[in-house]
């Protein structure tokens, strides 16, 4: 059966303060248990320096007796009392005659790897009675009793006593270690709690702000989370930018859409007190246009704050389009406008493939309202042409008319928010250009307002060209 969780259950927030602990006490705990086992072997290392050399010392006793008395198979009982007398258990030892074989000894030890050199030091060596370990010390003396003979001397010991020794050190050492253990645990938890107060500072400014979305700041930052604190800065940043536009947006909303609204409710008005059916058709067509005005000019609001929104990618996040094929298709879709307009829409490009980095919708967006711009101020019965050239390395992308054109004064002026050149048509809302200028700006690209060759306006917009493909010639 599944899990039940009881209600109110919170999964566990994660913590710095734990997490730092963690990856700090856990190697301390294994160091400081190493550092046991090392010193315990350390003490075992120092138990078997100090039983070698009393097991070379007994060796050398047992020659020295040897050399004082003759041997007559036994020794005496003091001198076994020393040499076997061992508080956990019994010490080993043999004499043998080169000459006469075994003279004394308590057991059957097993000699060492190899000679052992005559009158030399003892030589220590690991062996075995049995399954009981020993180690024992062997040396090689002149027989002083009779020249020419060798005694073999050997001792050896259990190892019980060495280990007993060196876990007699390591106890005597393990409150020390637990103390340091202690202290180091409590060092490390202060240190934590200690060292995360140099975030108060930057908490306490920070839950002071109320609606500011400035900057943090890296006056108070420590080092380790300035990264962090960027991060923020940067989301801060792109906050502002859109209530930025947000606010803008409203403003330009409540200001565009003033003038048709309140007409509107003007001609509403008027339609109610209509006297007779010419009136009230005269009112309908105003509400008709003030709406239709009214409505344009919010898609238009709307398609401007979407250029301008920071979460579009930018110029080198864009995918490879072919201006040679989306551009002829944006115009195609305005055939039937320009019909009913009686306007002649032509369209000139390249021969083949016209790459640049952009976005489809985005690039139709420029050429509806560069195609609208054109249709509006120029009027019926114009020719309006769509071309896309290729100069050095760039792609343009044009669209003139043979309309009045713009005077050189107001040239400069097109693609303001709400410009419209003087004397032209009231319906116009002004953001056409300035939603073509927003997208070319994503897009890497610049526009340029000039005299068209038949007199009306020219609008080019420059695109950057992909590296590494050919001119072409346009046809």
């Amino acid at each position: 059966m599944p899990e039940r969780r009881h209600a109110g259950h919170r999964p566990s927030r994660p913590s710095l303060r734990r997490r730092l602990l963690t990856f700090l006490l856990v190697p301390v705990l294994g160091v400081l248990l190493l550092d046991a086992v090392i010193g315990y072997f350390v003490a075992l290392a120092y138990s078997n320096r100090v039983h070698d050399s009393d097991l070379s010392d007994s060796a050398l006793t047992l020659s020295e007796m040897i050399g004082n008395d003759a041997l007559r198979g036994e020794l005496t009982a003091q001198a076994r009392f020393l040499l076997e007398y061992d508080p956990d258990g019994r010490n080993y030892y043999t004499v043998f005659s080169d000459r006469h074989g075994r003279l004394i000894g308590n057991a059957e030890l097993e000699g060492p790897d190899g000679s052992v050199p005559a009158d030399g030091p003892p030589r220590l060596y690991d062996t075995a009675l049995g399954r009981k370990p020993l180690r024992a010390a062997v040396m090689r003396v002149s027989n002083r009793h009779e020249p020419g003979d060798f005694l073999t001397i050997t001792v050896a010991e259990s190892l019980r006593d060495r280990h007993t020794r060196a876990r007699e050190i390591l106890f005597l050492t393990l409150p020390m270690q637990a103390l340091l253990i202690a202290a180091v645990l409590c060092l490390v938890w202060f240190g934590v709690s200690h060292g995360l107060r140099v975030l108060d500072p930057l908490t306490a400014r920070l839950s002071r702000r109320e609606h500011d979305l400035g900057p943090i700041g890296e006056e108070d930052v420590p080092i380790e989370i300035l990264p962090l604190t960027r991060t923020i800065d940067d989301l801060f940043a792109r906050m502002r930018n859109m209530l930025g536009l947000q606010e803008r947006f409203i403003a330009d909303a409540a200001h565009q859409l003033r003038t048709p609204l309140a007409g509107i409710q003007l001609h509403v008005e008027s339609l109610d007190n209509a006297a007779d059916a010419s009136q009230r058709s005269e009112a309908l067509g105003h509400v008709h246009r003030l709406a239709a005005r009214a409505a344009r000019t919010s898609a238009q609001l709307l398609a401007l704050t979407r250029t301008q929104a920071p979460d579009l990618p930018d110029h080198d996040g864009m995918a490879v389009i072919d201006l040679s094929t989306v551009v002829p298709e944006a115009v195609s879709m305005r055939v039937h406008q320009a019909l009913a307009l009686n306007v002649d829409l032509g369209y000139e490009g390249l021969d083949s493939a016209c790459l640049v980095r952009g976005d489809a919708l985005q690039i139709q967006e420029i050429i509806d309202n560069l195609v609208d711009n054109a249709f509006h101020y120029a009027g019926r019965g114009c020719t309006v042409t769509v071309s896309v050239s290729r100069d050095v390395d760039e792609f343009v992308l044009a669209v003139e008319d043979d309309g009045p054109g713009v005077a050189d004064t107001f040239l400069a002026l097109l693609g303001e928010r709400f410009f419209r050149v003087p004397g032209g048509d009231e319906d116009g809302t002004g953001l056409g250009l300035a939603i073509v200028e927003s997208i070319a700006e994503r897009h890497a690209a610049q526009v340029a307002f000039l005299h068209a060759a038949a007199g009306g306006l020219r609008v080019e917009v420059r695109f950057p060209a992909i590296p590494g493909k050919p001119t072409e010639t346009t046809h």
